[in-house]
């Protein structure tokens, strides 16, 4: 998330020091450790991505980014508060930025996390790893497939590490519940039946003056510009959830943004995770006024090349239900969220059923498949930084089902059946599907 001030100017106007005391390092040295920078410091990643890398003592989160100055700060005080309760020490040098190239320029810094908003995220993404940093992505990789597939691109081709924040591959009941399903423990698949939340439409909302410690111009990046208004953004006071998830400009809305979550998963077990679907059909209801203007209800539909039918749809219980010749699965999440104000009921469920128990009671035998195991994201990309092996969902998977969400976006759009090429990842013969396949980019936030 870009702006101007810099580094060093931001550390001395908010009185932070910019070293960290070899005191509090003792056996975690900067020569034996992880030195992490946040990028993006509102809600996902207090209560997600940041809160987890702290708990590893092997990394250390030593700078923090973003624009709204004010959350910079509340960023530093966040560190080292968590820090504290672990060193005894109140202040651990935690440099701020508010410039997120100045903070990838920090030659001591080995990885960062991405938190930003849905169209900061393949920019940064490239920028960082052609920096030499690694990378934890949050979902969704990117706001078009164009976009995705250039990231995907660029971490392959600088060689680093980057984990998207598809943290469900590091849940026992996802895992499991895909292995039983390639393991043939309900037949042939024939189905996937997807649930995701939606989001309410909203007011029109009046420009309001640009708060003085926000860079909105650099918030806005590379989509076009627009007056400034809070419900656009995010709160100016607490960390609940953003507008700017409910706007088309930055996001796609729930199918991007918990579909990520539910469409990987479904890939991971029908073994399609390096490809989509082949066709595509389906509709949604769209807000007609208003500031907030993702989609609502709706209900689309992907086959694969395997023959594999997908719904998604507001309409069905969220999770995923896998629908085979000799019975079901259906896994969620139990009555877990990410953060407090997940737009997901808070009745609990159990995370894992089928059409009979002895199906989720099966062994998986020595010879059988066995998926990756992973027993907390953060954790496994740190793994995969120390090991240089691939982590557990690496940037090309989950390329490939932010993809397939955005077909499904593009199918609530247009409405009418669309065939899609995984290959060469354009849609067959249909200039206006392909035309939706990218944005505009807004001068001078291009790759």
């Amino acid at each position: 998330m870009a702006a101007g001030t810099g580094a060093a100017s931001t550390a001395a106007s908010l009185g932070f020091p910019t070293i960290v005391p070899a005191s509090v390092l003792g056996k975690y040295a900067p020569s034996n450790r992880l030195n992490i920078g946040a990028i993006g410091t509102g809600r996902i990643s207090r209560d997600h991505d940041m809160a987890e890398t702290i708990k590893y003592a092997h990394a250390r989160i030593m700078a923090v980014c973003d624009v709204d100055r004010n959350r910079v700060k509340d960023a530093v005080d966040y560190v080292n508060s968590r820090y504290a309760k672990q060193t005894g020490n109140a202040d651990n040098g935690v440099t701020p930025y508010d410039d997120y190239r100045e903070l990838l320029a920090n030659k001591d810094i080995d990885g960062v996390l991405i938190s930003t908003p849905d169209h900061q995220h393949s920019i940064i993404g490239i920028q960082a790893v052609e920096a030499g940093k690694d990378v934890y992505l949050q979902k969704p990789t990117a706001l078009t497939i164009e976009d995705g597939r250039a990231l995907s691109n660029a971490v392959h081709r600088t060689g680093r590490i980057l984990q998207i924040g598809s943290q469900q591959r590091s849940w026992t009941q996802f895992r499991y519940a895909s292995e039983l399903v390639r393991n043939g423990r309900i037949g042939q698949l024939k189905n996937i039946v997807i649930g995701l939340p939606v989001d309410p439409s909203g007011d029109e909302e009046k420009e309001m003056p640009i708060p003085a410690a926000l860079h909105f111009d650099a918030w806005l990046g590379m989509t076009p510009y627009v007056y400034y208004t809070e419900k656009r953004v995010h709160p100016q006071k607490g960390y609940d959830r953003p507008g700017w998830l409910r706007c088309e400009q930055f996001g796609a809305g729930m199918i991007t943004g918990w579909g990520s979550h539910h469409l990987d998963i479904a890939h991971w077990a029908m073994n399609t995770e390096y490809t989509g679907p082949v066709e595509l059909w389906g509709s949604a209801e769209f807000p007609k006024s208003g500031l907030w203007d993702v989609h609502g209800s709706f209900k689309t539909y992907g086959l694969y090349a395997n023959g594999v039918t997908m719904e998604v749809s507001d309409a069905n219980p969220n999770g995923i239900r896998f629908e085979g010749t000799e019975g079901w699965i259906f896994v969620t999440r139990g009555n877990y969220t990410a953060t407090a104000s997940d737009p997901v009921s808070k009745t609990p469920s159990k995370a894992l059923i089928a059409s009979d128990p002895k199906i989720i009671t099966s062994q998986i035998g020595p010879n059988e498949v066995h998926l990756p195991v992973s027993d907390e994201h953060h954790g496994n990309w740190l793994e995969s930084m120390q090991t240089r092996r691939q982590p557990i969902a690496p940037v090309e998977v989950g390329h490939r089902s932010c993809s397939a969400c955005l077909l499904h976006h593009i199918t609530m759009k247009l409405k009418r059946r669309l065939y899609w090429d995984p290959v060469k990842e354009r849609f067959r013969n249909d200039d206006e599907a392909n035309s939706m396949l990218s944005r505009p980019k807004r001068h001078p936030y291009t790759f």
